[in-house]
């Protein structure tokens, strides 16, 4: 359980570092158009903080870490933090106005999309992994 509450501790604060860089990096920028940055706020805030959150309280409630627990939150940190990668990287292409190749944009979206589908796969098998546990401790 120490795990999910740091881990839901690191992405908070990685979740309002987003945030002020988006604001201070637009406003320094003079940019006011959308870019990527305002949304890595809300994914760290959400898929991080929050969800880190839910995963203490159910694993208080049904002791659901197994030896495959520890991959599948690798995974889907690896997934978190590509993805938030990417939207860092396009954000601040964005911001500064630099064009992009049409095989670095294609790059960009290529890993955010990997880090979304390991976001995804690892969500699934955890939701798995608390189903068995909530059915098994019905049984």
């Amino acid at each position: 359980m120490k795990r999910y509450i740091n881990a839901s501790l690191l992405y908070a604060v990685l979740a309002m570092a987003g945030g002020v860089f988006y604001r201070e990096f637009t406003k320094f920028n003079d940019f006011t158009a959308k870019t990527a940055l305002s949304v890595v706020h809300t994914h760290y805030f959400m898929l991080g903080a929050a969800f880190f959150l839910l995963l203490l309280l159910l694993e208080k409630n049904f002791s659901f870490t197994e030896a495959k627990t520890r991959r599948t939150l690798a995974a889907y940190h690896i997934g978190l933090n590509l993805t938030a990668a990417m939207f860092l990287v396009r954000g601040v292409a964005q911001t500064l106005n630099i064009p992009l190749s049409s095989g670095a944009n294609a790059a960009i979206s290529g890993i955010a999309g990997i880090g979304h589908i390991l976001l995804g796969v690892s969500l699934t098998l955890l939701l798995i992994q608390i189903r068995r546990s909530i059915l098994a401790s019905n049984a």
